[in-house]
């Protein structure tokens, strides 16, 4: 059974932002779960679903 997560996403830009800029460069997308770094270039939906699923349980 697929049971779709609650969850909300905040989208920041960095351009323009000296510090994001140098704290990511190239990386983009970055992707963090609750303020924890998850992944960066790609989005693996399925990745990410599993990784937002062991974070709410740790919850």
């Amino acid at each position: 059974m697929k049971v779709e997560l609650d969850y909300s996403i905040d989208i920041k830009y960095i351009d323009g932002d000296a510090e994001l800029e140098n704290l990511y460069g190239e990386q983009v997308p970055v992707t963090q779960i609750d303020g924890e770094h998850h992944d960066f270039w790609r989005v693996d939906p399925e990745r990410f679903r599993a990784c937002l699923e062991r974070h709410r349980q740790r919850q």
